[in-house]
């Protein structure tokens, strides 16, 4: 591949300079009632600007204040009444407070109460739609995760991914609050989305269906066959989740499991109060779990585990990836500051602040969501990522790399702080675990590749599901250990071909520009054999795509066919536990006493402290 990527390099200089000769033409608490406290990435806006917050100058009194109240509503009566058209009241108030906003952080924000509700939906019952968590990032909308079970998880929508358009709609600007609104839809009708995906050079077409979105935070628990190990997969934080963990739990204990893989990849997060309730299940009680800070001091607030644990000494690991956010990131960091398990994977993704919702006026029809206070784990360190923290560079800091050494360019590509560069602390045992904003694991795991571009449109053009489908149709009895053979890889192809599937190559996308370019210059006749020559090489090299991903091919059929027969439980038992990177390596780690030991105990230099 390289070896066409540098020839057409050199094809496309050469054209370029013929031409030129031959000459060219969510902490959140409700109004009113009671208090729910949420770490949660989802959060419903109305016109969202990142900025870094500034202090309140010490000479601020209660004088200037209301000083400054009285121009505020000197400004309205004035705009109100002498202004040369009709301006409505509400109107003119709400976009006055949307503009006090825009200084603050971007997760502060004026709510209508239908943006509400669809906030609290996140923490019960059910909804429809596409069933993922967004976040507005580069000028549009990111793809925190796709839940599992889910249209887009189905489709093999990715975190990470930007949403650039919906339906047709630019995202450029816009709000989770209304990206959220054009996604949602009655069960069964579509949508279409345009992604930009990172290393693929054009948008990606998906087409998806909405369904019923079940919000269940326990997507799996079993033991890992083969071995003493238990199994664990948390989705989400929502009101059931201490339930549904301590019942998933006590069975895996009544299984006599000896170790347990708790994974927290891709959780967006949810209520603050699982997440400390998810923690008492692993340390011990009277611990300190999590505690918030805001501007004055007595604004401090601690919460410690309450009960007894259920899985409280036997070997943990728990995985985290960068869509671990917010009430997981609590987790994780509690139970990494206790020592009480190997936290294995990616750093998560930094999101630590605390939200409280208000009530505005004497109606329901909006409140005010304010970002009051951040999270910190027992060891002292704040979960929030700096804003200015790039987990995913633009377009232009990407060509910006090209003049940077190879160490930025990682810096750029992860994390720009440097490991020397991030605050230490200490864990209870003395371990050193670092500062700014998200966790950094005690073990990390080799990045999964990136799909390929035939991988990735065999998905978004439901190949795998499609012929899934067909499939079962004409093997009903099918077994779910079954083996993806030649002989079904044959009969898939067979069926590809039969779509009419096409895709571009990187390489096809490049020779596209340099035709285009070639023809509007009017040199066809001049280059038409060397353009030939290319579409050869290439042809040759999207032959060798299908025989190169055949790994990939193979798992995906498996996965879409025991989807089908036996759901998302068979998926986990027949694919995911028996060939995810991730847990495999948790399981070599869980069955390797003296490693497992050796992790906990580095570092031991503080003593003991409680």
């Amino acid at each position: 591949m390289k070896r066409f990527t540098l020839l057409i390099v050199s094809v496309t200089a050469f054209l370029l300079g013929l031409i030129w000769a031959v000459g060219t033409g969510e902490a959140i608490a409700p109004p009113a009632t009671r208090t729910i406290l949420l770490a949660d990435t989802v959060h419903i806006n109305v016109g969202e600007t990142p900025t870094d917050s500034t202090e309140i100058p010490a000479t601020d009194s209660r004088e200037t204040l209301f000083r400054e109240i009285k121009k505020f509503n000197q400004t309205v009566y004035d705009i109100k009444n002498r202004y040369m058209e009709d301006i409505d009241t509400k109107d003119l108030i709400n976009a006055g407070i949307k503009g006090m906003l825009e200084d603050l952080d971007r997760y502060s924000v004026l709510m209508e109460k239908k943006s509400y509700e669809q906030l609290m939906e996140s923490t019960h019952g059910k909804y429809e739609g596409l069933g993922m968590e967004i976040d507005a990032r580069q000028d549009h909308i990111l793809i925190v995760t796709p839940m599992e079970g889910s249209p887009s998880y189905k489709k093999g929508l990715k975190s990470g991914d930007l949403i650039f358009e919906i339906d047709g709609k630019s995202t450029y600007k816009l709000t989770t609050a209304d990206a959220a609104k054009l996604m949602r839809g009655p069960s069964g009708t579509k949508v279409t989305l345009k992604i930009k995906r990172e290393g693929i050079s054009e948008l990606l077409d998906f087409d998806l269906e909405r369904a019923v979105i079940e919000l269940k935070s326990v997507s799996y628990y079993g033991v890992i066959e083969g071995t003493n190990t238990g199994y664990v997969r948390l989705s989400r934080f929502a009101e059931e989740t201490s339930n549904e963990l301590t019942q998933a739990v006590n069975e895996l204990n009544n299984k006599g499991i000896q170790g347990l893989v708790f994974d927290l990849r891709s959780n967006g997060g949810g209520l603050l109060q699982q997440a400390v309730e998810t923690a008492e299940l692993f340390i011990p009680e009277g611990k300190l779990v999590v505690y918030t800070r805001g501007k004055y001091a007595d604004s401090e607030r601690r919460y410690y585990s309450r009960r007894l644990p259920l899985f409280p000494d036997k070997p943990l690991v728990v995985l985290v990836d960068e869509g671990t956010a917010s009430a997981s990131e609590i987790v994780a960091g509690a139970l990494q500051d206790w020592d009480r398990g190997i936290i294995m994977g990616h750093p998560t993704y930094g999101k630590g602040l605390v939200q409280q919702i208000f009530p505005v006026g004497n109606d329901d029809e909006v409140a005010l969501k304010l970002t009051t206070a951040k999270y910190y784990v027992p060891s002292g360190r704040c979960i929030q990522k700096a804003e200015n923290e790039m987990k995913h560079p633009s377009s232009e800091q990407i060509a910006l790399m090209d003049s940077v050494d190879e160490e930025s360019t990682d810096s750029l590509g992860a994390d720009s702080l440097k490991i020397s560069d991030k605050e230490i602390y200490y864990t209870n045992k003395g371990r050193i675990v670092y500062g700014g904003g998200g966790i950094l694991p005690d073990v990390e795991i080799t990045q999964d590749p990136y799909l390929t571009p035939l991988e990735i449109n065999l998905e978004r053009k439901s190949m795998f599901f499609d012929f899934a489908v067909k499939y079962t149709v004409a093997n009903p009895n099918i077994s779910r250990d079954f083996t993806a053979d030649d002989n079904i890889v044959e009969q898939f192809r067979s069926f590809v071909t039969g779509k009419d599937f096409s895709y571009k190559t990187s390489l096809e996308i490049s020779l596209d520009k340099i035709k285009e370019m070639v023809k509007k210059e009017g040199k066809d006749t001049l280059f038409n054999v060397a353009i030939q020559d290319f579409e050869e090489q290439i042809k040759k090299e999207k032959d060798a795509d299908f025989v190169n991903s055949l790994p990939y091919i193979k798992k995906a059929i498996k996965r879409e066919i025991v989807a089908k027969l036996n759901g998302e439980r068979g998926v986990y038992e027949e694919v995911i536990l028996k060939t995810d990177p991730g847990i495999r390596q948790a399981i070599q780690l869980l069955n390797n006493p003296d490693e497992y030991s050796k992790i906990l105990q580095s570092g031991q230099t503080r003593g003991q402290n409680d």
